[in-house]
């Protein structure tokens, strides 16, 4: 019998040896910064929150349940098999008997593992399917959340929570959770049978219960809390392998690969330093676990001899009393080694939970007000103030930072070029993020046509303006949805324009597969003025009524610079256009030139009227406008 509870018990030692191997890998996300998305140290309802998530599918879960109990009953039921086997069949030598009671066993066996298959197809169905809408409902939220939240967090470091977290809660609801279900209705299953063949030995079994239980309930706790450390460096891991090789050029370019590589050793050891302490207290509960559970066996099976021996109860009853121990003392002995990993699933959980409910720092508002059909572009900053937050140190509070808007009074008009000078840092890419709202003001307002822009939905806000950044932004995909990434409904021809307008067809027509050609991740199969002609394109395409132009020609040679301001004269005509400018030849072709210093407006006008009033401007002009060769 000592045989067979090591063959039950044994095998959870195999997770062991594969949670330490690959807790770099299935583990998940962040570390320190991850406190700028929840300060709070509290635990979160894990349990109600992945019940919520399975709710959709409790036919599938109600079945899965019935054909655990079914299995796990069978399996209960061999004990029985094993008492008739010995009291009726070896004991009175009788073959016939023996025979039945065989075929008894056999026809349980197929039941219980039909049961089982059910069991596990349904729970590791249930797994995927849960971990799926779990990804779902994140990215559906990660894509609501500003960019001052992708500002203080890491996108390496969310994305390590989005995959590796979800993953490794699949795997405990699609098994470890049907596990634990399994092995409780075993342990409550098997005390019962135990109890209807001898009360005396189930009360001295009973007395262990506490001693293997305290174990459990102690180190589970610590194994959580460990897990979370471990899953906060493997984040700071992951984040810093997603930045490093996004930016593989510049890291060759400047030779860091050494420096870098000691950087990596540095956060590989972090991980493992952390995994120790959860390694330790894990070893500590399944050796305990087992030595208690095989301990208390051993004791009981010495009673119970003694109680053959005086002929109290019966060999066949002892048997099946040891066969239902063992069950027993393995099924505490899988519930001690899944409470690990349930544990530690909990930490991931409770990161992604976390992750959902970060707040939206710009919400929709509840009852919108609407744009009219057509929009004329007449934008007015009213006393516009802002400031970006920052994360005090250890993540408790947030504080606003010295204001870079303040006290912006402006007021451009529907079809207006208007060109923003200033040195770096003056404000302006921050104006077209308030503009467009990825944040919302200290104080004062935005207008778009008369209406408060906080009164409007972000979609709906956002449809109306056209944006060229510097550093074009090119998606892993095609030409063609590159291009029509600002207007899904537009058709191939339509693209087509575009690219011709935007003196990009040529060079693309080159390319073996035309639009249908592959850019690589952000763009790598294209040069710099490739790229910027590409999203002018998008811009052209998308024909929205505001223009936010960061000087959408500056990665262009003459020769395209010429083509693509035709191209951008074309498209601002009728538009409001913002233009941060770098060229002298931006703001001579601009209606009016506003001059930003340290967040606020100290200077407006054509350029000749400038040079003559503004001393800042005509010093900026002849220093930092670059000027046409």
């Amino acid at each position: 019998m000592p045989s067979c509870s090591f063959f039950v018990i044994a095998p959870k030692d195999i997770a062991l040896s594969q949670d330490i191997s690959t807790a770099p890998i299935a583990a998940s996300p962040a570390t320190e910064p991850a406190q700028s998305i929840s300060p709070k140290s509290a635990k979160h309802a894990v349990l109600p929150w992945i019940i919520s998530f399975l709710r959709p599918y409790k036919a599938r879960v109600i079945a899965a349940i019935v054909f655990l109990f079914i299995g796990s009953l069978a399996w209960l039921s061999l004990g029985q098999g094993v008492r008739l086997m010995v009291d009726e069949g070896f004991l009175h030598d009788n073959g016939d008997r023996l025979n039945e009671i065989i075929f008894l066993l056999i026809g349980i066996t197929a039941i219980s593992s039909a049961a089982v298959f059910c069991r596990f197809y349904l729970m590791t169905w249930l797994g995927e399917r849960v971990s799926a809408d779990i990804r779902l409902k994140v990215y559906d939220h990660l894509l609501k959340l500003s960019p001052g939240f992708y500002a203080k967090l890491r996108t390496g470091e969310v994305i390590s929570r989005f995959t590796a977290d979800s993953t490794l809660l699949q795997s405990v609801v699609g098994s470890s959770l049907s596990m634990a279900l399994r092995a409780s209705v075993t342990v409550i299953g098997g005390i019962a049978m135990m109890a209807v063949t001898s009360l005396k030995m189930t009360g001295l079994v009973l007395l262990a219960v506490p001693l293997v239980l305290g174990p459990i309930f102690f180190f589970g706790s610590k194994v959580r809390d460990l897990s979370r450390k471990s899953q906060d460096r493997v984040g700071d891991l992951g984040a810093y392998v997603d930045e490093s090789l996004h930016e593989i050029h510049t890291v060759q370019a400047y030779t860091h690969e050494a420096r870098d590589r000691a950087l990596f050793g540095d956060r590989v050891e972090a991980v493992m330093d952390a995994a120790k302490g959860r390694i330790k207290y894990r070893s500590i509960l399944i050796s305990t676990v087992m030595f208690l559970s095989i301990l208390a066996i051993s004791l009981v099976t010495w009673v119970g001899a003694q109680d053959v021996m005086g002929g109290t109860i019966t060999g066949g009853e002892l048997s099946a009393f040891m066969f239902y121990a063992v069950m027993v003392a393995g099924s505490v002995a899988t519930i001690s080694e899944v409470i690990g990993e349930i544990q530690r699933a909990a930490g991931a959980t409770e990161r992604l939970i976390e992750l959902i409910e970060a707040p939206i720092d710009i919400p929709s508002v509840t009852s919108p007000t609407l744009l009219p059909a057509k929009i004329t572009g007449d934008i007015k900053l009213n006393q516009v103030r802002f400031s970006y937050q920052h994360i005090q140190e250890g993540g408790v509070n947030e504080e606003l930072d010295e204001e870079v808007i303040r006290g912006l009074d402006i007021h451009i008009q529907p079809g207006e070029r208007v060109a923003l000078v200033g040195e770096s840092g003056a404000g302006k890419s921050t104006l077209f993020e308030l503009l467009q709202r990825f944040y919302n003001l200290n104080s004062g307002g935005i207008e778009l046509d008369g209406i408060d822009i906080a009164q409007l939905t972000p979609q709906d806000l956002r449809q109306q303006y056209a944006l060229v950044p510097q550093d074009s932004v090119i998606f892993a995909m095609s030409v063609l949805e590159n291009v029509r990434y600002g207007r899904l409904d537009a058709t191939e021809d339509e693209v087509i324009d575009a690219c011709k307008a935007a003196k990009a067809h040529e060079f693309i027509s080159d390319f073996k597969d035309g639009y249908q050609t592959y850019l690589g991740e952000r763009g790598v199969r294209l040069s710099g003025g490739q790229k910027q002609r590409i999203a002018i394109a998008r811009a052209i395409l998308a024909d929205r009524p505001i223009l936010l132009l960061d000087e959408a020609t500056s990665a262009l040679d003459a020769i395209s610079e010429q083509k693509v301001k035709q191209a951008l004269d074309t498209l601002m005509r009728g538009k409001t256009t913002l233009i941060i400018a770098h060229r002298l030849a931006t703001v001579l072709n601009a209606d009016r030139i506003l001059v930003l210093d340290k967040g606020k407006l100290v200077a407006s006008g054509r350029h000749q009227d400038l040079m003559q009033s503004s001393e800042l401007y005509r010093e900026f002009a002849s220093l930092q406008l670059i000027t046409e060769t």
